[in-house]
Formats: structure tokens, sequence, C-alpha cells
């Protein structure tokens, strides 16, 4: 770990429940950054340099169809890492990711990543869970995508992106809300205004402040609660 990054606390979760050991042995490979909103991380098809894990922020991983059309699939944090692909020793990264807050990381060479996860038993194991993990939350999402409405459905990610930021204010865009949700950006409006009047949030240009989360946890229903409960036993007592 150069210079930068060690003037920082490792926050990202994955490295948290590393073996002091084993974290000295990545730590050798990541490099702090400072990654402003907007960043591609990685994009459909091309070759996987980096493996990144976020310390603070918010990032998408994008889905794009052959005609073009896209769709967020997934969100992560401080909770995991991206390109998840990179675990199946896979080169070429399946989706676009994005980042949707500013955020803070390192990233890791992905020859790197490959040789602790061939040579790293418990590294290679917290990864591994960490892809279980995000892969309930992709099939929770396709699951809320067929049977929950828009506003539980934004309830949801709200929720999501709650977990993932710290304090209540949340910078996300109304285009960035349409593409989590698949929907037409006017659909966002009407929901946020739903979500606001029940008190559950404070809707602002570019700024969504949380006013009562479990009031909202009450109004997603089953939309939200089960992959966070997932992750966590995932990622309890491992070692």
């Amino acid at each position: 770990m150069n210079e930068a990054a060690s003037r920082f606390e490792i926050a990202n979760k994955l490295l948290q429940i590393l073996p002091s050991q084993d974290l000295q042995q990545a730590e050798r490979y990541l490099e702090y950054l400072e990654i402003p909103r907007g960043t591609v991380l990685s994009r459909t098809g091309d070759k996987i340099e980096y493996i990144y894990f976020l310390t603070s922020g918010i990032g998408s991983v994008i889905a794009t169809t052959p005609e073009g059309n896209r769709g967020e699939a997934g969100i992560f944090g401080s909770d995991g890492y991206v390109p998840t692909s990179a675990a199946a020793n896979v080169e070429a990264s399946p989706h676009e990711v994005v980042v949707q807050l500013d955020s803070r990381g390192y990233r890791m060479p992905y020859p790197k990543f490959r040789e602790l996860m061939d040579q790293n038993r418990n590294f290679s194991k917290v990864m591994i869970r960490s892809i279980e993990a995000f892969s309930i939350q992709l099939a929770y999402t396709a699951v809320s995508n067929a049977i929950h409405d828009v506003t539980e459905r934004l309830a949801r990610w709200l929720l999501m992106c709650h977990d993932r930021v710290s304090g209540n204010e949340i910078a996300l865009t109304h285009e960035f809300l349409s593409l989590m949700l698949s929907v037409r950006r006017p659909s966002v409006t009407t929901s946020l205004h739903i979500l606001e009047g029940n008190g559950f949030i404070r809707s602002e240009r570019g700024n969504i402040i949380m006013r009562n989360r479990n009031a909202m946890v009450e109004f997603a229903r089953d939309a939200y609660g089960k992959p966070e409960d997932e992750y966590r036993r995932l990622m309890q007592d491992l070692f």
C-alpha cells in the first residue's frame, strides 16, 4: 500500500474482515483513490485492469441490452468490490460500473487480485462470499422489479443507498434514480412526492434527506431487508 493510502483507514468491509496477516498481504497492492461522481470504473467488454474496493460513496453495476437500453442491476459501496467477475478469473467486464456519488477507495491491479485469489485462501473466501451476497441482491432486485410498484422500489433503493453513506443526506440526481428504477423521470418525481408527503424524506434538487428511516422500511415492506440480512449472515464468523 502506497503512502497516500496509508493515511486513510481501510474502511472497506471486506478488507476489514480479513485476518491481519492476510490484510497485510493485500495492502501491498492497494492504491488509494478519490473517485469523482460519474467515473466509469469498467466498461462492458473491456479488459479488467483494476479491482476497486470503495471505502465511501456509491456505485452502480449497469446492464446494457444489445439495443442500448440501460438499467441498474446492482448497487455497491464499502460493502463489496467491483468488477465481481474478476473472482471467476474473467478478464473482460460483462457490465459497466459507474460511480454515482463522490467516493473514496482503493484499487488493486487485476493480476495481483488473481494472485491473491489463487494463493490466499482467506482472501479468496471473503471475495467469494461477497459474490454470493451480491447475487442475492441482484435476485431480489429482479423480484422487486416484477412485483412492487415504483414507489416501493424507490423506497428500497433509497434505503440501500442510505446504508452506504454516512449521515442522512444522499446526493442523488433524478437521472440516477431513473436509471436505478428503469423508469422515466416523471415517475421518479411522482414517487419522490409520495415519499416526501409521507414524511419519510425531504427531496431537494440533487439531494435527498432521510427523515424517518423506520417508517420507510415499514412502507417498503418485503422489498427491503432480506438481502441485507443475508449479507450479514454470510459475512459473520468467517474466521
